[in-house]
């Protein structure tokens, strides 16, 4: 199974590609299917690609979701 999984984007290149950025780990993204990303955007990343822009609530409430969803995943393995 693929997530999609929102980052910010913190660094820009020439070539219509970026660094986006989760957690402190640094990933390169294609930003090419999104237009006009500027740095501190927030974008949705699958499979390498930047799918979506998101405002900072919507990023902030998916990246939520995953944190409780790994809370729970945990809490089933232990449990």
């Amino acid at each position: 199974m693929c997530l999609a999984v929102p980052m910010k984007v913190i660094e820009l290149k020439e070539n219509g590609t970026g660094v986006c950025e989760l957690e402190n780990i640094r990933y390169d993204v294609d930003l090419s299917l999104i237009e006009a990303t500027k740095l501190d955007d927030f974008v949705i990343v699958h499979a390498g690609f930047a799918i979506e822009k998101l405002d900072v609530a919507e990023a902030n409430e998916r990246l939520k979701l995953f944190i409780d969803l790994a809370e729970a995943y945990s809490a089933e393995d232990n449990g």
